[in-house]
């Protein structure tokens, strides 16, 4: 390897230095990287802008936890966030991140370090094609040019300023109208790393904007990006529009439910208020509130009364919980509308239709068709509350009756966790300043039908429901919900399964901000989501448990001191609620044994 002499300038860290710079010039401030010899140009600039306050850096050494991580700032702030890595394999591990930005519409910065063009496909070390890797699943992709020369004139700057405007324009949508991952391949040739060069500035960050074309088939994917989503707009999220020419006008008339899914914000809620419908609103949904909100809607879709009548549905996001909504919107004698977002496209029946906003045409409500839905709503209502204690029967002069009370009392605080129990204790704790992720487990299906409303920030990554990547992702959300300062806790809901598939995410260096984090482990010694398929019916008990089931004896007390986190382990509801409501100061591990 070639060495620079000090004080040497060198065309590859320049040319991180001109990449990077324009980035932090069009407001990315969130960098994650994972340590690698080819890429280390990037991460020395990098380092230096976050000496000088322009940017954060997160390093994580697994690739896959970094892709995760940079995902789950993205997701909380609404922006691409960079990931940066080495080539070879390392670029590979970042597919699962992109995939998922692909679907759930998440802008993202793929940066990834290559060998030059000519040791491609030769036999060189660590060395594979790379360029069009994402290819399907990106805005943008390019195989940059090796850089031959420092930058004196600003040729340098002045093109790289240009590729980087044009991955940030589409990973936030332009052109396509869609948010997504946008990958730029950089060779670079040896020497790797050498002077920062001094016309490296550290602009203040402004937002980036991008300006919607007007020339765009709002129907028509945009090829040029490999994607097939349209779509990026919805009502706001505090009014319907004011302007109705902007929006599509939903005819008053038809039996009309509107169903919000993952992501679907309080967009969903808007409208069904304004239309005085129905709200079906999953749990991950950011839209599980409201006077419209209807409890136990699996069971009334069901329903011949209800769930048989309706004439149309308006969906925001993507549903993904439950089998009766999927029934509902894959019939093709209802009309199904569904309100374009930052992810994939909805048309399960093969007739939806697509709009980019809605309102609703001035007119008299169909009470009778809302008040149906309410009535049968607020009798499958679970209060999962613990029973509030007997202030009379503790404070009685009578030894037996206060005896009674004490003992009622002393058996609802020691009473044990089951399921219900602990996701109704998650959701109770977690308040607007705060964030609610969960994982892809059997929990967040038993909290989709059992927990009320209650207006939350809820993350999920439902664009793929993968189980990779929950706590990667949830301390991405925390790094950026937290970075300026803000209140509030982090707290990630999920099975077992699903924190090992992810444990190399509790890695994180002691030089970066202790971000305010509760993982809470549902434990129940394997992936009982299993039992509730059809398979558990048809399947051999002993094959069942070894290969899905998958039982295991690990110890997350072990795991948790092991990467320096604090570790609980609880088994009654008095001892979680006094957890989740303790002040939080750092990373917390809350295991919760459960029976399978």
């Amino acid at each position: 390897m070639t060495t620079p002499a000090p004080d040497q300038r060198v065309p590859a860290t320049d040319a991180a230095a001109a990449l990077l710079q324009r980035l932090v010039a069009r407001g990315i401030r969130h960098l994650v990287l994972s340590p690698g010899s080819r890429s280390q140009a990037l991460a020395l600039v990098a380092a230096e802008l976050e000496r000088r306050g322009a940017l954060q850096v997160h390093v994580r050494i697994d690739e896959r936890v970094a892709g995760f991580t940079a995902l789950g700032i993205a997701r909380e702030t609404g922006l691409p966030a960079a990931v940066v890595c080495t080539s070879g394999t390392a670029v590979a591990n970042l597919l699962p991140a992109a995939l998922e930005a692909h679907h759930a519409g998440v802008p993202l910065l793929l940066l990834t370090a290559d060998r030059p063009p000519e040791l491609r496909g030769v036999g060189a070390n660590q060395t594979t094609r790379q360029p069009g890797m994402f290819t399907s699943y990106v805005r943008f992709e390019a195989d940059l040019p090796v850089p031959e020369t420092t930058d004196e004139d600003g040729d340098v700057v002045a093109s790289l300023a240009a590729v980087a405007d044009a991955a940030v324009d589409a990973a936030l949508g332009a052109g396509n109208r869609a948010a997504g991952p946008a990958h730029l391949n950089l060779p670079y040739r040896e020497p790797l790393a050498g002077t920062i060069p001094a016309w490296l500035a550290a602009p203040e960050p402004a937002a980036p904007v991008i300006e919607a074309d007007p020339e765009a088939d709002a129907d028509a994917p945009d090829e040029a990006w490999g994607a097939h989503y349209q779509g990026g707009g919805g009502i706001g999220d505090a009014d319907v529009p004011d302007d109705a020419d902007a929006s599509t006008l939903l005819p008053r008339g038809p039996r009309t439910v509107v169903v919000a899914g993952a992501d679907a914000g309080a967009a969903a809620e808007v409208l069904a208020h304004a239309g005085a419908f129905p709200l079906i609103a999953e749990i991950v949904s950011g839209a599980r509130y409201g006077r419209h909100l209807v409890h136990g809607y699996r069971e009334l879709l069901r329903e011949p009364a209800l769930g048989g009548r309706v004439e149309r549905a308006v969906v925001f996001g993507h549903p993904t919980l439950s089998r009766e909504v999927t029934a509902l919107l894959r019939r093709d004698d209802i009309e199904v509308i569904a309100v374009r977002g930052p992810g994939e496209p909805l048309n399960l029946n093969g007739v939806t239709i697509p709009v980019d906003a809605l309102a609703v045409e001035p007119g008299s409500a169909d009470r009778e068709w809302l008040g149906e839905w309410l009535r049968a709503s607020r009798d499958l209502a679970v209060d999962l509350s613990p029973a509030a204690p007997d202030a009379d029967g503790l404070a009685s002069t009578d030894p037996a009756e206060r005896q009674a009370a004490m003992t009622a009392e002393l058996g609802a605080i020691r009473a044990p966790i089951d399921r219900a129990a602990l996701v109704d204790a998650v959701w109770r704790a977690t308040w607007p300043h705060d964030r609610l992720v969960f994982g892809s487990s059997r929990l967040v299906r038993v909290a989709d039908q059992l927990l009320g409303g209650k207006k939350v920030p809820v993350h999920a990554n439902r664009g793929l429901a993968g189980i990779d990547g929950t706590i990667a992702t949830s301390l991405g959300i925390a790094a950026a919900s937290q970075a300026a300062g803000s209140p509030g806790v982090t707290r990630v809901l999920l099975g077992d399964l699903a924190f090992l598939h992810d444990v190399g995410a509790l890695l994180l260096p002691p030089a970066e901000a202790e971000p305010r984090i509760q993982v809470v482990v549902g434990n129940d010694g394997g992936g009982t989501i299993f039992d509730g398929l059809e398979v558990a019916q048809v399947a051999d008990a002993e094959a069942f448990d070894r290969v899905l089931f998958t039982p295991h004896t690990v110890r997350l007390e072990e795991i948790a001191r092991a990467y320096g986190w604090e570790y609980l382990r609880v088994t009654t509801r008095g001892a979680l609620d006094q957890a989740l409501t303790s002040p939080v100061g750092g990373r917390q591990l809350i295991e919760v044994p459960l029976a399978r």
